[in-house]
């Protein structure tokens, strides 16, 4: 039969990113409390094409994908970008693992149990001639006390859910825990999945004595990551869903 992809193109445009996105696929993730867990990801794969190929093979994708099946993991990411590239005659190679994991979280008082939801991203690029590049995202759902509101009014103050999106890269393996456990210690509160009476008086005395602004989040997120020798570089962003205003306050910082 004729390969259509294989034929040749006369425009001369080389193409950056050309694959598949939005595979749901089961994988297998490391659990720091039980050994693993499994989960289902949302997985998008491509690679750079040379302005002289018509197309791509995108079915080379699902094949790669499937012969990694079970192993897909953080130490075997540099292994299917390299897959990617050889099977398909790329110069580069790109693969996004976006999925949800859970952590049993207790209520800080009663210690009634709930899992917590948390977007986890494993994102990883090879070129040819150069170092692989690695890194882990992480959303982080927390609450915040806004520190204005605190100081102006006599009674109460205004606060709201927020997201804290982390990306690190690093030399040495790393807890997708640690990174959460870091994030949420850094808000005016945790978010939890159950709460009874009792925590909620809690949860939301301990927010009002921590106030902060989604610039106080950053900065201390990002003073924690820059202190931990084993991260290479980061970015910190924090959004919070304004509870008295019809739009998001937001702050970003990288290193």
């Amino acid at each position: 039969m004729i390969d259509v992809q294989n034929q040749h193109d006369l425009r001369n445009v080389e193409i950056q990113k050309v694959g598949v996105k939005n595979i749901r696929y089961p994988i297998t993730v490391l659990d720091k409390a039980n050994g693993v867990q499994h989960t289902v990801a949302n997985v998008n794969m491509y690679v750079s094409l040379p302005h002289h190929f018509k197309g791509t093979h995108m079915s080379r994708f699902i094949e790669i994908l499937n012969t990694f099946k079970g192993d897909i993991t953080i130490k075997n990411f540099s292994n299917i970008l390299q897959e990617m590239e050889k099977t398909l005659k790329a110069k580069s190679a790109h693969l996004e693992i976006e999925f949800p994991y859970f952590i049993e979280k207790q209520a800080p008082v009663t210690q009634a149990t709930g899992l917590m939801e948390y977007i986890c991203r494993l994102c990883g690029s090879s070129n040819e001639g150069a170092a692989d590049d690695f890194y882990i995202g992480i959303d982080v759902p927390v609450t915040t006390v806004c520190p204005c509101s605190k100081e102006i009014s006599d009674q109460g103050a205004h606060n709201q859910r927020g997201t804290v999106t982390v990306n690190v890269r690093f030399k040495k393996f790393i807890w997708i825990e640690d990174i959460i456990q870091l994030v949420e210690a850094s808000s005016s509160c945790d978010v939890y999945s159950i709460l009874k009476r009792p925590d909620e008086k809690y949860v939301t005395e301990k927010a009002y004595e921590h106030p902060m602004f989604v610039e106080d989040v950053v900065r201390e997120v990002a003073k924690k990551l820059a202190a931990d020798p084993n991260i290479t570089s980061f970015s910190v962003e924090s959004e919070n869903f304004e509870s008295i205003h019809n739009h998001s306050a937001y702050a970003y910082v990288e290193k």
